[in-house]
């Protein structure tokens, strides 16, 4: 049995310690916001916070969540109004939106620890994959939800 807190709530799972927290999330808490890539950590279309940190889903077991708190995609807002989910649309970054989600809590967490990251910053904290190579604006709508502006951060685009 392995415990810790989902968005806020105390889960308790009574899955194998080795489960994915992705498959934990998606196929007993019914978290599906929390998409399916690779299963390797690689593309980051599973990322989650965990205790505020970036974290890929699939490459962590849920025994190594115990006591910890996760948030996923569905607890950023209620209503679809945090300010990355407005800047992702008002920059047009979500394109197919398979990444979108785990784009969205990588962002998260970086403007968490760092209010105003510089696009270097940005490229550096943001290493999930998005198939449809829409990086610019997705550049975009993480320097307009940290308040840079209309999202080019003063530099044109």
């Amino acid at each position: 049995m392995t415990r810790f807190t989902v968005n806020g709530n105390p889960v308790e799972y009574l899955l194998d310690p080795a489960t994915p927290l992705l498959w934990a999330l998606r196929d007993a808490s019914n978290l599906t916001g929390t998409k399916y890539g690779c299963d390797d950590g690689s593309c980051g279309a599973c990322t989650v916070l965990i205790d505020g940190q970036a974290v890929r889903a699939c490459a962590i077991t849920i025994d190594r969540c115990e006591g910890s708190f996760v948030t996923t995609i569905e607890a950023l807002s209620d209503n679809r109004d945090h300010p990355l989910q407005q800047a992702f649309i008002a920059e047009d970054a979500v394109q197919c939106g398979y990444c979108t989600p785990g784009m969205i809590m990588a962002a998260a967490a970086l403007l968490h620890a760092n209010k105003a990251p510089a696009d270097a910053e940005i490229d550096s904290a943001i290493t999930n994959i998005c198939r449809c190579g829409a990086y610019p604006a997705i550049r975009r709508a993480i320097r307009r939800a940290a308040g840079n502006g209309d999202g080019d951060g003063g530099t044109g685009g």
